[in-house]
């Protein structure tokens, strides 16, 4: 089935379960997000229907999305900002407002967040996404084996400073290799800097196409796009690593000041719903932060994984740190003879 085939298929499965979820009113709501369309395109044409609200998209790195909420301050122009991270995103909170939806009673316990600026979205783990033609047999299992010299390289890892997935991979990768310290960690992100061999990507979505188009063994992601990529190609599977991995959901927030605030709340309750939900894990290959609502298909159940935790609240103070020291080692080891 192609990518469109699926939108559209998605987009039929939504429309099943429209009813009077939202209150129709007039106007419009202005929404930025650095998702894909493959992701975004279902659940905007099912809101715009069921709400008779017009969605105007705007599609940045998060990175470059919340510059431009910083310089719109005074503006207005965005009324939400949806799927950033929370690693990203919470070191800007002043940029936007509380919102508790009402359907964060049927959230999972570690994605309620009252009183909070973040509404859960999705759940992201990260993983490794591996072309196993393009590895030729190489064994990937986790990050030790990414320090392997048939894979230098051949490894696709995203700018961490531009890339809220890349920064998540940073993080399980200090805690991870540094056995839940991650000033340990270091050592092991500077051997796996050397193996990048000078070549950092500048987004999620050239990790992806990389490794499928067999540029790269192996990349550095998150679960939603290695699955999309797999069920599309027998030579693409995801590897969650053997050493720990953390996983974390993304957000949905509502910006200070928004200009359309009642549908800016009305698109943040639609995309929280357990029908969006339910799309979100059956067809568009993410896991939901609703306890009512099942794993996508075919996933493993995260009983099975080798789940870790970072210090979150610590590392929020801590991110600009973290990139800094990351850019200084690559810098470092890339110019090195």
């Amino acid at each position: 089935m192609s990518g469109m085939q699926s939108i559209r298929s998605a987009m039929a499965v939504l429309a099943l379960f429209v009813g009077t979820f939202c209150a129709h009113g007039a106007e419009q709501v202005v929404v930025y997000t650095p998702a894909p369309p493959s992701l975004t395109a279902p659940l905007v044409e099912a809101f715009e229907q069921e709400c008779g609200v017009e969605v105007k998209l705007y599609v940045f790195g998060t990175g470059e999305l919340l510059r431009r909420l910083r310089q719109e301050r005074e503006l207005n122009e965005a009324d939400v900002l949806w799927t950033g991270s929370l690693a990203t995103v919470l070191p800007q909170q002043e940029l936007f407002e509380v919102y508790d939806s009402p359907n964060e009673a049927r959230f999972q316990t570690p994605f309620k967040h009252p009183d909070s600026i973040v509404t859960a979205f999705s759940e992201l783990p990260s993983v490794l996404m591996v072309n196993d033609e393009v590895s030729e047999g190489v064994e990937i299992r986790g990050y030790a084996d990414l320090l392997k010299p048939e894979l230098k390289g051949r490894i696709a890892m995203a700018d961490p400073a531009r890339a809220s997935s890349a920064y998540e991979q940073l993080l399980n990768m200090l805690y991870a290799m540094g056995n839940g310290d991650p000033e340990r960690g270091w050592e092991y992100v500077e051997a796996f800097c050397r193996n990048l061999d000078g070549r950092l990507l500048a987004s999620s979505s050239e990790v992806f196409r990389g490794v499928a188009d067999g540029d790269f063994a192996v990349g550095l992601t998150h679960e939603e796009g290695g699955l999309k990529y797999a069920a599309a190609d027998p030579e693409i599977r995801v590897v969650y690593m053997s050493e720990g991995v953390i996983s974390r959901a993304d957000g949905v927030y509502l910006v200070r000041g928004a200009r359309h605030r009642e549908q800016a709340r009305q698109f943040i309750d639609y995309v929280t719903s357990r029908r969006a939900q339910e799309l979100l894990a059956s067809q568009l290959y993410r896991r939901s932060v609703r306890d009512d609502v099942p794993p996508p298909p075919g996933v493993p159940d995260k009983a099975s994984l080798n789940i870790i935790y970072d210090n979150f609240a610590e590392e929020l103070q801590k991110k600009e740190a973290r990139i800094a020291r990351f850019s200084e080692i690559f810098t470092k080891v890339s110019s090195a003879p």
